[in-house]
């Protein structure tokens, strides 16, 4: 066995300080992943209260200080921000000149590519969008689930290199996005990921007032099963009542969300209309069987019942 002492990755060449601008769940999560890479985080912006405290979680003895004094002190600064407050975040950090030439400067957003910080690169800075394909607790355990995570990458091609080399510092998988196509893959993660949780939540309800008394123990198996189905085949490992084309069994659940649920209604109705689309495409919904199921689709988007026969 190798008894060897291992280096510590704090004494690496080229470590970088590193700043953090919105204390949300992502930003220190980032900077303690770079953290156990050997790089040094050095000051995080923070403002309410529970930013605060998820700060001196994560980033223990790091000082919280203004985003203009976070730059000052940094290397590389994470800008982790919701999307619609970037743009002037990085507007404001130039025009008070806190951007330095040769700054390294990275945002998460899946929206935006490496153009919104134009401004910055206009000042010397290195733009890289570097986008983690994750939902985030904002607790120790998002570190761990950085191993292996995606990372949608945008940056100038003579940083390519450099944005790659920090995901995979981060335990990440670097995937390349052009910039054109930056809100077409945001789009496609918060279809599936946000969208998820929605039903899994709107589930959980149902079958509470079904009487299940563990519906998340019941759930639980079924959707995983589901998931990596459908990782692995897509289309073909559709099932239920919609692809099987069972128009009685679809209106009976109609009448019912109708009757316990009716904020659920629209929900179902689209997504059973988006699932007989897809399994008519690809052969798995007869199409015999299409038209009553689609009656029975548009015909409960004008506020009737189903006939549950």
């Amino acid at each position: 066995m190798n008894t060897t002492p291992q280096p510590d990755p704090r004494d690496r060449p080229a470590r970088l300080t590193v700043g953090v601008v919105g204390a949300g769940r992502v930003g220190p999560a980032l900077a303690a992943s770079l953290q156990l890479a050997g790089h040094r985080p050095v000051a995080v912006s923070a403002v309410s209260d529970v930013s605060r405290r998820r700060a001196a979680q994560l980033l223990p003895d790091v000082p919280v200080m203004p985003p203009a004094e976070v730059l000052q002190r940094s290397d590389l600064v994470l800008l982790t921000v919701p999307d619609d407050a970037l743009p002037d975040l990085v507007a404001g950090l130039v025009d008070t000149g806190s951007v330095r030439p040769g700054q390294l400067l990275v945002h998460t957003s899946g929206r935006y590519g490496a153009r919104v910080l134009e401004p910055a690169l206009r000042a010397g800075a290195l733009p890289l969008a570097l986008h983690p394909a994750m939902t985030f607790t904002g607790t120790p355990v998002d570190v761990q689930r950085l191993a292996g995570c995606s990372f949608g990458v945008t940056a100038p091609e003579e940083l390519r290199l450099a944005a790659e080399a920090l995901v995979i510092e981060m335990g990440g998988e670097p995937e390349w996005i052009a910039e054109e196509n930056r809100p077409l893959y945001h789009a496609a993660l918060a279809l599936g990921a946000n969208h998820l949780v929605t039903l899994v939540a709107q589930s959980l309800e149902l079958l509470r007032a079904a009487g299940v008394a563990a519906p998340d123990r019941m759930l639980g198996p079924l959707l995983g099963a589901a998931l990596d189905n459908a990782l692995r085949s897509g289309d073909a490992a559709l099932t239920g009542p919609v692809a099987r084309g069972d128009a009685g069994t679809v209106a009976a659940h109609v009448t019912e969300l109708r009757r316990h649920a009716p904020q659920a209604v629209d929900g179902y109705l689209a997504m059973a209309r988006a699932t007989a689309d897809r399994a008519l495409a690809h052969g798995l919904l007869k199409p015999e069987l299409a038209e009553d199921l689609l009656g029975v689709l548009a015909h409960g988007t004008d506020g009737t019942e189903g006939d549950a026969r």
